[in-house]
């Protein structure tokens, strides 16, 4: 019988030899990058974040005590400013009064009156920030008042107010450093061609205040105690009122004019 040659199965790919393979060598999947480049970066990106935290969070400490700082700073300059003001104030009224003892008694005690609830209000309402406009008048008016009570005549001075609200605030002490310059500077004690005029027109979102004088023809009058007023003044709407307020001071040969606008709209 013949018998014909036996079934020979194809080599299995995995008993080949490498060597004798034909086609491309299957590969597995791709490979990762090596654990040691994966914690390497995981650690850079960490330590940068780290650092950037750091020094956001320094910086933003700085910024904090700079404003801290500032805020004292103004806190500061305020209350110089302000114990600048009182014993200005007492000083000029003092003098009212020891003028007046010696004419007359009644009005000495009148103008004690008023000087005690000036006083009152220096040295407890103006330690609030801000008061109501009302009670920055009437101390004006309690002001003119007790200067007016030097002479039996009526003195020439006019006031105007428009005040929408009585509840409007302003700070404290602003306006009567304007009042005893126009009192001290226009000479009213003559009466004639002089004069003084006030106005004041207040809503909810400005405070316009005008005063105008009369300018003396003789000597001027020099503050002896340093002509701390408007100076004094300004220094106060910078730190109170930064970008929200306007001055305008204009002064001719015959009169001393003063247009303060104040914008309340950016304090509400």
């Amino acid at each position: 019988n013949f018998i014909g040659p036996p079934n020979i199965l194809p080599p299995h790919p995995d008993n080949v030899p490498l060597g004798n393979r034909q086609g491309p060598v299957p590969r597995g999947g791709p490979q990762g990058p090596p654990q040691f480049f994966i914690h390497f970066l995981v650690l850079s990106i960490s330590y940068v974040l780290a650092t950037f935290m750091e020094t956001f969070l320094f910086a933003q400490k700085k910024e904090e005590e700079v404003i801290v700082n500032k805020n004292e700073a103004l806190q500061t300059e305020l209350k110089l400013l302000k114990s600048q003001i009182n014993p200005h104030f007492l000083f000029n009224a003092l003098n009212n009064i020891y003028a007046l003892s010696a004419i007359d008694s009644g009005k000495t005690q009148q103008s004690i009156s008023y000087l005690s609830d000036m006083l009152r209000y220096v040295l407890y309402e103006c330690e609030q920030e801000l008061v109501s406009l009302e009670k920055e008048i009437t101390y004006i008016e309690n002001y003119v008042k007790l200067f007016s009570l030097k002479s039996s005549k009526k003195y020439p001075i006019e006031t105007d107010y428009k005040i929408k609200n009585k509840d409007i605030k302003i700070a404290p002490m602003l306006l009567i450093p304007f009042m005893e310059n126009a009192l001290k500077h226009s000479n009213v004690e003559k009466i004639k061609d002089t004069f003084i005029n006030i106005k004041i027109d207040a809503d909810e979102n400005s405070i316009r205040f005008e005063i105008e004088n009369s300018i003396s023809q003789g000597p001027k009058v020099i503050d002896e105690i340093g002509g701390i007023g408007i100076e004094n003044v300004k220094k106060r709407l910078a730190i109170l009122y930064p970008n929200l307020h306007e001055l305008l001071i204009n002064e001719t040969s015959l009169a001393f004019k003063v247009n303060l606008n104040i914008d309340l709209s950016g304090n509400n």
